[in-house]
């Protein structure tokens, strides 16, 4: 007998069928017993009046994998509309140990420590399982609202030859005898792959050594990155990202049922001299730091109804050397960040796209040579941005610390499970 779901038990009324999951709970009454089984769906309730499948329900634990054969009979009362009566059950997998803390509870009672040490069995309560669904719905609608809009998804090394973007904060490793490292961002691919397809993106894991052991940080993340040719300036790839946004937080609403903010059709901005003035920070202040985006979170909250805020212009110091700089003015970048609800979860911009242009910035070629290459045979003018995955969902579904949204984090002092 094919295995059914638990969520499509209710087009089987009447009928005799098997499921399988695993045990999330055991009521025992005086005349009567519960058997909650959980799969990827959902809970299936299945009661028990026989006293020996009872005394069988008695020696089970949580978590011990069971198959169940019973009828389908309605109940209001019951997950998804019905329950499964005379049933029959047969143990595939026995739990003969105790569980660290318990999932039937609506929340984990253990702390996030414990939590991230017991990942394997964490990781089945209900909640944490969202936040896994919700970001495969933000990459599923990524991808999607990207290719509707002409770019191709790209792959990229993730071992590379030199730490030249960002200076120190890298893993290295031991590359067949002489040093490499691991990518803190496609970045420089996607440019050169603009060369080729003119708009790509990629979904893939980066790395950085950061020393920062906060609630926002992690030594390995899943980026959401993007590139785009033939555009006049940031504000196209502004433009381009606000479409993918509202793609991406369609799909997670479509899919998982949580509620998503609207993403107006512009995305307010302002600059980021402006947005020092907003946040009460000193106006020679080189940066954002999170006491600001916070402030400003709420300036766009109050002042334009919206969960997001693009900062634009911030001070070419503050951002890499490939970044364009500001025709008008140019200590200021063609560069920006989005804020949502108050935290940077996206950094983008225009890139330098002139061969002679990277020469005058860099000091020495040499480590870049690969790179140049794609400047040195001709690039258009062209932007892009990148997503932090685990940043963005933890912001959507509340929760205070990335790690829930992450299935294995890696961070300063944890690299196992």
């Amino acid at each position: 007998m094919q295995r059914i779901l638990s969520t499509q038990l209710t087009a089987h009324v009447h009928e005799k069928v098997t499921i399988a999951g695993w045990i999330h709970r055991r009521r025992l009454l005086k005349s009567v017993a519960f058997l909650i089984v959980r799969d990827a769906e959902g809970l299936s309730q299945v009661v028990v009046t026989d006293p020996q499948t009872r005394e069988q329900l008695e020696q089970l634990t949580e978590e011990s994998v069971v198959e169940v054969r019973a009828v389908v009979t309605a109940n209001e009362q019951a997950p998804h509309g019905v329950e499964l009566t005379e049933p029959e059950i047969r143990v595939v997998s026995a739990v003969a140990v105790p569980l660290p803390f318990e999932l039937h509870r609506p929340a984990l009672s253990a702390g996030l420590p414990a939590q991230l040490d017991h990942a394997a069995l964490a990781l089945r309560h209900p909640r944490r399982a969202a936040n896994l669904r919700i970001a495969a719905a933000a990459t599923k609608g990524f991808r999607e609202a990207l290719e509707a809009q002409r770019f191709v998804e790209i792959q990229t090394p993730k071992i590379v030859e030199s730490a030249t973007e960002s200076g120190a904060n890298v893993f290295q490793l031991d590359y067949f005898g002489r040093p490499g490292y691991l990518a803190q961002s496609p970045q420089f691919y996607k440019q050169l792959m603009v060369g080729v397809f003119e708009r790509v993106f990629e979904v893939g894991p980066v790395f950085r050594a950061e020393p920062s052991d906060t609630a926002r940080h992690l030594a390995q993340y899943t980026s959401l990155d993007a590139e785009m040719g033939f555009i006049a300036d940031h504000r196209d790839v502004m433009a381009a990202l606000t479409r993918t946004l509202a793609g991406m937080l369609g799909e997670v609403e479509a899919r998982t049922g949580q509620e998503t903010p609207e993403v107006p059709a512009e995305i307010p901005a302002v600059h980021f001299t402006e947005a020092l003035r907003i946040a009460g920070a000193p106006a020679d202040e080189p940066d954002l730091a999170p006491a600001h985006e916070r402030a400003l979170g709420e300036w766009a909250r109050r002042e334009h109804g919206s969960e997001f805020l693009y900062v634009t212009g911030y001070p070419m110091r503050k951002r890499p050397f490939y970044t364009h700089p500001d025709p008008a003015d140019p200590q200021f970048s063609n560069g920006f960040d989005l804020l949502f609800r108050g935290l940077e979860i996206v950094t983008g911009g225009q890139r330098l796209h002139r061969y002679e242009d990277y020469v005058a910035v860099l000091d020495d070629l040499e480590p870049y040579r690969g790179y140049l290459d794609g400047f040195r045979y001709g690039m258009p003018p062209h932007g892009g941005w990148a997503i932090g995955l685990e940043r963005f969902v933890a912001r959507l579904t509340g929760v205070a610390n990335v790690r829930e949204t992450t299935a294995f984090p890696r961070d300063l002092t944890r690299i196992a499970p």
